[in-house]
Parts: structure tokens; sequence; C-alpha cells
């Protein structure tokens, strides 16, 4: 059975409940605390966490009454619970306090925590069978299976929180598992998607942070501009909704105003449109299987005029492909191939490395490892760490020689 409920089967939700945000601080957290903000009265916070912004968890911590506050910085368990003295938050500090947090007793969780650090924490919170809105690619894309047959155990739900995910949750909800022909998800194409392959190769930090539609923080913009980001998001796919690579399409929609999209067999497909807007999947989440009032703005298509769609272009893209291809391989490819393009695209942020090496490197350090042989089951949290760990120094090694080779 599915860990992810592929009809919104109708029960009842509590009339108050109670919430835990894992990654408070972030940009997911920022926009589930908004919305929390917005209905005071729906929803009771259990606990809350960041990584190392300790004056801005304590601030949310005193706003909401959390019962519970954990930095993920162990050396700044003291400034924490000076800023919270005279409070009945609870404080803790490291990586064990940031499970604890996730390990309370909260209705819905929701797992923003970004990293690999954000496995764990988010395997707590299945493993007691609760709720969890998932906004962090790495607990599926690093151990996928190992994470959904866990929440299958225990009975978790998982609520898909990334736009495109959401958006084919929503449109699943109109058919069967065995009626589904596929699912499409869309792509705005980033600031590159009309540029030549020689000019990507040279794009430069500032070109590939002018993402079009969407304000975000700067890995995900410069996923964005190699379409690493839809890569991730195809195998992200696969392990929430069960699906072969066959059964899923990636679309180019500048717009970004249809998130996904989803075939059944009598060739009806349903889309979910929206403003481009994170809060409205969040919102999604946070009500289910309700739906709550959301901020974001109204969708005015007659404003925007029209939708346009692209195929995408792996030639010109082949981060694109390489996604397809290590779904394909499995057995940690998937690993690999995000643990690569951390590597990535920190060397290109710090000038080592061209726009157009990040996929030429996660290429290599893909073939190294399917070259290995190593590729035994992940069984554990502690196995996906260690190919993601063993990934990334490949990917270190095999820096040099790929920042000398030109495209």
């Amino acid at each position: 059975m599915s860990a992810v409920p592929l009809r919104n089967n109708k029960a009842a939700a509590p009339a108050i409940r109670s919430v835990t945000v894992l990654g408070a601080t972030g940009s997911i957290g920022d926009s589930t605390m908004d919305l929390l903000r917005a209905s005071r009265d729906r929803y009771q916070v259990e606990a809350l966490t960041a990584n190392t912004n300790v004056q801005g968890l304590a601030k949310l911590a005193k706003e909401f009454g959390a019962r519970f506050a954990a930095v993920a910085d162990p050396d700044r368990l003291t400034e924490l619970k000076d800023a919270l003295a005279g409070t009945r938050t609870e404080c803790g500090a490291g990586e064990s306090a940031v499970i604890e947090a996730a390990a309370r007793p909260a209705d819905w969780v929701m797992a923003a925590v970004s990293g690999a650090a954000g496995l764990k924490p988010a395997l707590a919170a299945v493993d007691r069978g609760a709720t969890v809105a998932l906004a962090n690619k790495e607990c599926l894309v690093c151990a996928g299976d190992l994470f959904m047959q866990r929440a299958a155990k225990a009975g978790a739900c998982i609520l898909p929180a990334d736009s495109e995910h959401n958006a084919l949750f929503q449109a699943l909800g109109s058919g069967n598992r065995e009626e589904l022909v596929r699912v499409i998800i869309t792509a705005s194409g980033g600031p590159f998607r009309t540029w030549a392959s020689a000019d990507i190769e040279q794009a430069t930090l500032a070109q590939a942070l002018k993402h079009p539609n969407w304000s975000m923080g700067q890995k995900i913009t410069i996923d964005s501009a190699s379409m690493m980001n839809k890569g991730l998001e195809v195998i992200e796919a696969a392990c929430l909704f069960a699906l072969a690579p066959e059964e899923i399409d990636v679309l180019v929609h500048p717009q970004s105003i249809i998130h996904g999209m989803v075939e059944f067999s009598d060739r009806s497909v349903v889309a979910q449109l929206g403003a481009p807007d994170m809060r409205t999947p969040i919102a999604h989440c946070l009500g289910w299987p309700d739906r709550i009032v959301g901020p974001a703005a109204k969708l005015d298509l007659a404003k925007i005029g029209q939708l346009t769609f692209e195929a995408p272009d792996f030639d010109r893209f082949p981060a694109l492909r390489l996604a397809y291809d290590a779904l394909r391989a499995g057995r940690g490819t998937t690993t690999v191939y995000n643990a690569a393009n951390e590597v990535a695209v920190a060397a290109f942020i710090a000038g080592k490395i061209r726009f157009g090496a990040i996929a030429r490197l996660v290429e290599a350090t893909m073939e190294a490892w399917m070259r290995s042989g190593n590729l035994a089951p992940l069984t554990s949290a502690d196995d996906a760490i260690a190919v993601d760990h063993n990934a990334r120094n490949k990917a270190v090694t095999l820096l040099p020689q790929i920042a000398l080779k030109a495209s």
C-alpha cells in the first residue's frame, strides 16, 4: 500500500491539529509559519527546529508557544536557552534534538530540513505514523525505497509539499492507479531556456541566479537553470507514486501556471493550476483532507493571456537525461546523482568550474559509481548517508579533471 493516498479519502481532521515544523526558519518553513499565523485557531505548534538561526527560532517559538525548540548546531544550546529564558519551551541542540523534535507527538510534520541531514528526522516522524508534508528532496532521492517502505509499514501519510508533486497528488485523485497512463511534471525552463549550448556552457553565476518566475535559494535556483531540479523531481515522483521512468514526462511551461498533469486511460488529462507561490501546495498539505484559506494571489488567466509548452531539450540540459539514467540504474545511483550535483554546484559558485561542467561532473561520478559494482540495496538511513558521503568524495576527486575539460 502506498504511503501517499492516491485518492483523497475524506477523514475527519482534528478540530485543533498539532504541528511540528522541521526547518522553521528556511524558505519553506517561513511559508508554513505564515500559513499557521493566519489560522491560529486551527493549529497548536508542538516543535520547531532550525539549523543555526537561533534568534529566528526563538522568536518563532515565543510567537507560537512551541513546546520544544531545537537547533541543529550542538554548540548553540546555551544561546537558545538564553533566548527562550522565561518561557515554557523546552530546548535541545544537535542532531539528536532535531530527531527528538520529529518524534514528538504532533499530528502533522513539515519536513523541510535541507540536505541529507533531513533524512533521519523525517524518518522519526514517519516511524510513529505521523502525517508528513515532505519538502526535503533527499529523503526520496537518496533513500526513496527505504523511506516509502518505512512509511507504509508505520501507516504514515506522506503529503508532497513541492508544487509539482503536490499538483500530481491533487490530479491523481481523479482516478485509480490502474487507470493511470503517465504523469507530466512541468518546468519553467529556467533562465537559459532559449540559450544555445555554447552560451549555457559559459553562463555566469549572476545569470544562473536570474530565475524568471520563482524567488528561491541560491542552490535550487542554479539547479533550475541546469534543469537538475527537474531531474530530482522526476526521481521523487517515481518514489512517491511508485512510477516507472517511462510513466513520467517533463514538459517545459514557461509561465509556471500548470504545475503538474496526469493522463488517464480514457485520455483525460487532469491538471492543477495556480499562481507560482509555494504557500499554495503547503496550504493544501496543511489543511488536507480539507482545504484552508490560502494567501496566494488569485489566478487570473485572462490577464495571463496564454499558456505555452515545449518539449525538454536533453542535449542542452543533460542533467535531466542523467536523472532518468540514475532511476533506471537504481541501487543508490540516484543518491550519487544528488551528491555529485551538490559538489558541482558548490564548485560553480566558488568559480572552480564552468556552468556546463556541473552536469559533466555528475555524469562522471555516476559512471564511476556504476563501474565500482558497489550497488547493494540501501537498508538503512546510515546506508544512504554512507553512499552520499562516498559519492561526494568521488566527485571532489574528479573535479580537477572535469574543470579542465571543454564541452
